[in-house]
C-alpha cells in the first residue's frame, strides 16, 4: 500500500515539477514559497485565493520532493528512504499545517460578508433604491396639489434639514462597522430592537411592493404582444367593459350652439332616475313647473344637476379593475374571492427574477443595477420628448409648475414635503445601512450622500414634467380639466398614464411597453435593497448557520414572499395591498429614525461618531461639522416630530376609491404600525436584562471597523484588535458573532496564534 501510494506521488510530483518549472521558473522559488504559503493562507481575505494557496502548498511539497529524487536518488535503498521521508513530510503537512489552514479559511469565510465589486455598484444601488415608484407616481401629484412650483421651496428646505442629514448618517453608520441594521448596534445594544424593526418594516413592504412590480410585468407583456394592434384598454367594446365605460371625449358645451345637441350630450352624462327625483326642487328653485326631465333646458342640466352625473369610467380604469383585478367579483375586505391565475404566474415570475438577482448577494445585484438604475432615465427622456410633441401638453405643464404662493401658509404643505423627502430617500428602512456596510472602509460617504440625494430630488422634478405633459394631452383629448384626469399611486401608473399612452396618435403599444418596463426597473431596484436588508439582517445575526447557506436562505425568503403575496393577487387583493401600503411604512419609520439619532448622538456621543467618520473620510474642517452638529441632535429630530404630528393631524382611514375599510381592517393596519415599535421596546427590555442597565447603553468591544488595520488608524486608540476581541469572547462565553450570542460553530484564531 505504501509503495503504491508513493509511486503515485512520484508520478504526480514529476508532472507538477514540469508544470511549475515551465510556468514560474524565473520568479518562483519552491522552498522559499513553500515556507510563506501558510501565512498567505492565513492573511488572504478572498475565499478563492485561500483555497488556491492551500492547493499550491500541496503541489509545492510534492514537487520539491520530486526535485530531490531526480538529483540525489541513486540506489533503490536511497529511493525508499527518500519516499519514506516524503510520506512522513506529507503526513505532517496534512495532519498539522494543512488541516489548520483549511480550518482557518473555512472559519474566516463564515465571517466574510463581501464588498461591492466597484464604487459604481454602490452608487447605482443607492440611486436605484432611493429613486423608486414614488418619484414617478407620488411627487408630481403632491406638487400640483400643494401649490405647483411653490411646493419646491418646502421640499428643498426639508431636504436640507432632514433628508441629507439622515442619509449621510445612515451611510456612515453602516460603512464604519461593516455590519447590517441589527448587528451594527454593538455600538449600544440597548437599541438593537431598532435594527429588528427595520428588518420587519422592509419585510412587510417587500410583500406588497413585488405585487406592484408584478402588475408592471403583466402590462409590459400585454403591451408587447399587442405591438401590431390596439392596446386592450383603448376601447370599451370588450366583454369586461361595463355600461359606464366611456372612451369618447366629453362634450365642449361652451363651443356648442345648438340647444338640442347640448341637451342630448348632457343627458348622456346623467342618471335619468336622479333627474326625476330633482324635478320638485328644480321647479321650486326656478318657479317653473317641470313635469319630466325632458322639460329641462341645457343650462339647468349642465349647471344644476351635477349630483346626477354618471360615474363614468375610462377604458383603462375598467380594464385594470374589471379585467386585471376582477375587483367586481370580490365583496370587500372580508371576501377577496378566488385567486387570479394570470396574476399568480406573473407574481411567481417576479419572485424568480428577484431570487436570481440576489442569490449571490451584492455580487449579482450590484451588476444588475447597472441596467435597472440607468434605464428609467432613458425612458423618462423618451417619454418627455414624446409628451412635448403632443397637442395640449402645455396644459399639464402649467398645472404642474405654476406656483400658488398662498399654499406656503398651509402647514399641511410642509408636512407633505417632509413626508415625501422621508419616504423618497428610503431612510429608516435599513437599506442604506445594509448597502453601505458592504463598502470599503475608506469610501467617501460625504460625496455619496450629497450626490444621491440631489439626483433623487432632481429625478422627482424631471419625472413630473414627463408625467404631466402626457396628462395635459390626455385632458385635451377628453375635453376635461387636468385636475379631473390626474391621480397618484397605482391609479396614475395603471389607469391615468396608460390611458394617455393609449390615445397617442402613433405607436401607443411601444410607448406603453417602455413605460411599464421603466416601472418594472424602478421597483426592482428598491426591492433589491429591501430584500437584501432582510437577508443580511438575519445572516449577520446568525452567521455560522446562515452564511454558508445564503443562497438557500434567499430562496426560502423568496418563497415566503411569494406565499404572502398570494392573498394580494386574489380578486379583492388590491384591498389588502392598499392596507399594507397605507400602514406598513408610516409612523413607525419616523420613530425608528428618531431612535437612531438618539442612540448615536446622545448615548454613543456625537463627538465619537464624528471621530469615527473622520477615520473613514479623513480630517475635515471644523466649519464642515457645524451643519451636522446642528441637524443631527436638534433640527432633524424636531423635523421628524413635526412629520409625526402633521401625519396625525391629517390622518385619514385607509380607502380604495369609494371603498372604506371596516374597523377590523383598520385594526390590522395599526398592528402593522405597532409591531416594529414593539420590537424596539422588546429590544430595550431584553438587552437591559442581558447587559444590565446602564451597561446595555455602552458600546461593546466588538464595535468598530471590521479590519485591524482600520482599527489601528484611530488616533485615540479606542478600538483594540478585533482578533483579540474574538478570541477572548470564544474563550469566555462562546460568542462568535460580533453582535449576537448563541452560535458556537466558528473557531476564532488570533494572528498571534497563527504565527505561533
Amino acid at each position: 500500500l505504501l509503495l503504491n501510494g508513493l509511486s503515485k506521488i512520484k508520478i504526480l510530483g514529476r508532472r507538477l515539477y514540469d508544470w511549475l518549472t515551465l510556468n514560474v521558473q524565473t520568479n518562483f522559488s519552491l522552498r522559499v514559497h513553500q515556507k510563506s504559503i501558510v501565512f498567505n493562507i492565513a492573511e488572504e481575505s478572498s475565499y478563492a485565493k485561500r483555497q488556491e494557496f492551500v492547493m499550491i502548498y500541496i503541489y509545492v511539497g510534492v514537487a520539491t520532493l520530486s526535485v530531490k529524487c531526480r538529483i540525489s536518488c541513486g540506489s533503490t535503498e536511497k529511493k525508499m528512504m527518500l519516499f519514506s521521508e516524503a510520506y512522513n513530510r506529507l503526513s505532517l503537512i496534512i495532519s498539522t499545517r494543512l488541516i489548520f489552514s483549511l480550518e482557518l479559511f473555512l472559519a474566516k469565510e463564515i465571517l466574510d460578508r463581501g464588498n461591492w465589486s466597484g464604487r459604481l455598484d454602490f452608487i447605482l444601488s443607492c440611486i436605484g433604491f432611493s429613486v423608486g415608484l414614488g418619484n414617478v407616481w407620488r411627487f408630481p401629484y403632491l406638487c400640483y396639489r400643494n401649490g405647483g412650483g411653490a411646493f419646491l421651496i418646502p421640499y428643498a428646505i426639508m431636504l436640507v434639514i432632514a433628508g441629507i442629514p439622515l442619509y449621510f448618517f445612515e451611510l456612515s453608520f453602516g460603512q464604519f462597522a461593516s455590519q447590517g441594521p441589527i448587528t451594527v448596534w454593538t455600538v449600544s445594544p440597548f437599541f438593537m430592537g431598532v435594527g429588528w424593526a427595520m428588518v420587519l418594516i422592509s419585510a412587510m413592504v417587500c410583500t406588497y411592493y413585488n405585487v406592484i412590480i408584478m402588475y408592471s410585468v403583466y402590462y409590459m407583456m400585454v403591451s408587447f404582444v399587442n405591438m401590431d394592434g390596439d392596446l386592450p384598454w383603448q376601447h370599451c367594446d370588450h366583454e369586461w367593459a361595463s355600461d359606464l365605460c366611456r372612451e369618447e371625449p366629453y362634450p365642449k358645451f361652451d363651443s356648442m350652439t345648438n340647444e338640442t345637441d347640448k341637451i342630448k350630450s348632457a343627458m348622456e352624462l346623467k342618471h335619468t332616475n336622479c333627474l326625476t327625483s330633482l324635478l320638485a326642487n328644480l321647479s321650486e328653485s326656478f318657479s317653473v313647473n317641470y313635469t319630466t326631465y325632458n322639460d329641462l333646458n341645457s343650462s339647468i342640466l349642465i349647471q344644476n344637476t351635477t349630483s346626477c352625473d354618471k360615474d363614468l369610467k375610462l377604458p383603462s380604469a375598467e380594464y385594470f379593475e374589471r379585467y386585471v383585478l376582477r375587483l367586481h367579483e370580490a365583496n370587500g375586505f372580508g371576501d377577496f374571492g378566488g385567486v387570479s391565475l394570470k396574476l399568480v404566474i406573473c407574481l411567481l415570475l417576479t419572485w424568480v427574477v428577484i431570487f436570481f438577482c440576489l442569490m449571490k448577494g451584492i455580487k449579482s445585484s450590484g451588476k444588475v443595477v447597472y441596467f435597472t438604475a440607468t434605464f428609467p432615465y432613458i425612458v423618462l427622456i423618451i417619454l418627455l420628448i414624446r409628451g412635448l410633441t403632443l397637442e395640449g401638453f402645455e396644459k399639464g405643464i402649467e398645472f404642474y409648475m405654476i406656483p400658488d404662493w398662498q399654499k406656503l401658509k398651509d402647514p399641511k404643505v410642509w408636512g407633505d414635503a417632509a413626508t415625501q423627502i422621508f419616504y423618497s430617500l428610503g431612510v429608516a428602512f435599513g437599506g442604506l445601512l445594509t448597502m453601505s456596510s458592504y463598502n470599503r472602509f475608506k469610501n467617501n460617504t460625504i460625496r455619496d450622500a450629497f450626490l444621491v440625494t440631489l439626483i433623487n430630488c432632481c429625478t422627482s422634478v424631471f419625472a413630473g414634467f414627463a408625467v404631466f405633459s402626457l396628462l395635459g394631452f390626455m385632458a385635451h383629448t377628453l375635453n376635461r380639466d387636468v385636475k379631473d384626469v390626474v391621480d397618484s399611486g397605482p391609479g396614475l401608473a395603471f389607469i391615468a398614464y396608460p390611458e394617455g399612452i393609449a390615445r397617442m396618435p402613433a405607436a401607443p403599444a411601444f410607448f406603453s411597453f417602455l413605460f411599464f418596463f421603466m416601472i418594472f426597473t424602478l421597483g426592482l431596484d428598491s426591492q433589491f435593497a429591501m430584500m437584501e436588508t432582510v437577508i443580511s439582517g438575519f445572516i449577520d445575526a446568525f452567521p455560522a448557520f446562515l452564511r454558508p447557506k445564503k443562497t438557500l436562505f434567499t430562496f426560502i425568503l423568496c418563497v415566503i414572499g411569494f406565499l404572502l403575496g398570494m392573498p394580494q393577487v386574489c380578486k379583492g387583493g388590491i384591498y389588502l395591498l392598499t392596507l399594507i401600503d397605507w400602514y406598513s411604512g408610516s409612523y413607525n419609520l419616523m420613530i425608528v429614525s428618531l431612535c437612531e439619532l438618539v442612540g448615536i448622538c446622545y448615548v454613543y456621543g456625537i463627538n465619537n461618531f464624528k471621530h469615527d467618520i473622520e477615520m473613514m473620510v479623513g480630517k475635515q474642517h471644523p466649519a464642515f461639522w457645524i451643519y451636522w452638529y446642528i441637524t443631527w441632535p436638534f433640527i432633524t429630530p424636531v423635523a421628524i416630530i413635526f412629520i409625526v404630528v402633521m401625519s396625525g393631524v391629517n390622518y385619514a382611514p385607509a380607502y380604495y376609491g369609494d371603498y372604506v375599510f371596516p374597523g377590523y381592517a383598520e385594526a390590522l393596519g395599526w398592528l402593522m404600525v405597532c409591531s416594529p415599535l414593539a420590537l424596539i421596546v422588546l429590544g430595550f427590555i431584553v438587552q437591559s436584562i442581558r447587559y444590565g442597565f446602564p451597561g446595555a447603553l455602552k458600546k461593546q468591544p466588538e464595535w468598530g471597523p471590521a479590519l485591524d488595520e482600520d482599527r489601528a488608524e484611530d488616533p485615540r486608540k479606542r478600538y483594540e484588535p478585533i482578533n483579540a476581541v474574538r478570541h477572548r469572547n470564544v474563550a469566555s462565553n462562546g460568542k462568535d458573532n460580533l453582535a449576537y450570542v448563541g452560535d458556537k460553530k466558528v473557531k476564532y484564531i488570533s494572528n498571534d496564534q497563527i504565527r505561533l
